[in-house]
């Protein structure tokens, strides 16, 4: 079974911008997680997708944030073959231009789960923050790869996302000030090793030791960066992947459960039902076809 984390090159591509073609590419998107932040803008046709257990739709001319480690999954909305305008990038390489101000990856960490800092932009936002020309003009400016170009998809995406977070402002989002006491940089990269692991038998007290904080501060860290609990994370994960096998596959629940990570087949019901609100037998006869 495939992993679910998507790797991106940061460093030869800190910012990625590019047209996407359904009829070109690989297509439907199937469940993925990333620790870059993906812009969506699209051109033609819809799409619907689901963002960990949120569903929506998304029509020409509209936006949609994405923000880092949320799994989600892409496919058409009516059957058509859409195509959209992509972005993306590490969002806590970026930071403000003034030292009062908090960094954007703090400003949108604080923004996920915010009904005041929404996710999906309409037409109508989207046209008053120019964010079709300001997409294009990255994708542009990648293809010529001119002189001064990386400064300008920089400045691009600088101007984006603080028109975005103005918006957001109008709405009554409110930016506070990053904790001064800001967890170490590995605790935004040890979900990708829990990833790659959440298979075997996984330690929180080792991957707080990892990080090199103890359990305490790697468990309140976590939970102030991600939303949840270290261990609810590891468990998202493992019935997730085991819905790819169920889905995908014909193996009994035994097998599923011993290749996610989970101890026995009853601790894998468990937790799936309470994630998912489902047997996992009910949930494969529901999204068989």
């Amino acid at each position: 079974m495939e992993k679910m984390f998507e790797k991106s090159d940061v460093l030869n591509s800190p910012i990625e911008a590019m047209v996407f073609d359904s009829s070109a590419e690989t297509f439907p998107i199937r469940r993925h997680w990333h620790y870059f932040m993906e812009i969506i803008y699209m051109t033609k046709g819809s799409i619907s997708f689901l963002c960990g257990e949120n569903s929506a739709r998304l029509s020409e001319g509209e936006l949609a944030i994405f923000h880092p480690k949320a799994i989600h999954s892409i496919e058409s909305a009516d059957g058509s073959t859409p195509v959209y305008a992509l972005l993306k990038f590490d969002i806590n390489r970026l930071r403000l231009s003034s030292d009062y101000s908090p960094r954007l990856g703090e400003v949108f960490r604080r923004a996920e789960g915010n009904a005041k800092a929404p996710t999906i932009l309409t037409q109508k936002q989207c046209e008053s923050i120019g964010a079709k020309d300001i997409i294009f003009q990255c994708i542009e400016e990648i293809k010529s790869s001119e002189y001064g170009y990386g400064s300008v998809l920089d400045a691009n995406v600088y101007i984006l996302l603080t028109r975005i977070v103005r918006l957001w402002m109008e709405l009554g989002y409110c930016v506070e000030h990053s904790d001064k006491h800001a967890a170490s940089d590995s605790i935004y990269t040890i979900t990708q090793y829990i990833d790659a692991h959440s298979g075997e038998n996984i330690n929180v007290c080792d991957l707080a030791r990892q990080c090199g904080m103890s359990y305490s501060h790697f468990a309140r860290s976590f939970k102030a960066i991600y939303r949840q609990s270290c261990k609810q994370f590891i468990n998202y994960l493992r019935v997730n992947k085991a819905c790819e096998y169920l889905m995908f596959t014909d193996h009994g629940l035994n097998y599923i459960s011993q290749e996610t990570g989970f101890s026995d087949c009853s601790h894998f019901i468990r937790v799936f039902k309470e994630i998912k609100g489902t047997t996992p037998k009910k949930y494969r006869d529901a999204h068989r076809k």
